[in-house]
């Protein structure tokens, strides 16, 4: 005769290896979610902040320091000094142009009593927006075509034209 099987195990017998707790296991997951996600929020929101400010810094030198060349460039020839004008035009437009060339067309253009620099635009091409005012009161907008000298980096004048 069998002995029949013995019984299934009953409340009370333990397993034969510890199990992994499950209490607070899913809030433990979600902080630690929570946390990761808020750091690389402050991280990027900090690294835009810095991005814009560091944009818009760059922006306005390189606006002031194309308003000091044309305002330097547009002072020479209001005061009629040709050769200081020439001077300050790119290593292309006197390659083009020679002083005796340029001064005798600058001759022919009419004095002017003040003029009103705009902002620099950067697009295909470098220009700033020049206003000038003559004596009976008329004004002419003007545009300053620039372009950077290869060794020094700065701006120069290549064309003051309409």
């Amino acid at each position: 005769m069998s002995l029949p099987p013995p019984p299934p195990p009953g409340p009370g017998v333990h397993p034969p290896f510890p199990a992994p707790p499950v209490e607070g296991r899913g809030k433990r997951i979600g902080t630690s979610l929570g946390i990761v996600a808020g750091i690389v929020v402050l991280v990027c929101g900090v690294g835009a902040v810095a991005g814009i400010g560091l944009a818009t810094s760059i922006t306005s030198a390189l606006d002031e320091q194309a308003e000091v060349v044309v305002s330097r460039y547009v002072d020479d020839i209001q005061a009629r000094d040709f050769d200081g004008a020439y001077g300050q035009l790119c290593q292309d437009s006197q390659d083009s142009e020679t002083l005796a060339d340029f001064t005798a067309r600058m001759a022919d253009t009419e004095p002017f009593d003040s003029y009103s620099v705009g902002s620099l635009s950067m697009g295909v091409r470098l220009t700033v927006p020049v206003e000038i005012f003559y004596p009976d009161g008329d004004s002419t907008q003007l545009q300053a075509d620039l372009a950077q000298n290869r060794s020094t980096g700065k701006f120069e004048v290549c064309d003051l034209g309409e």
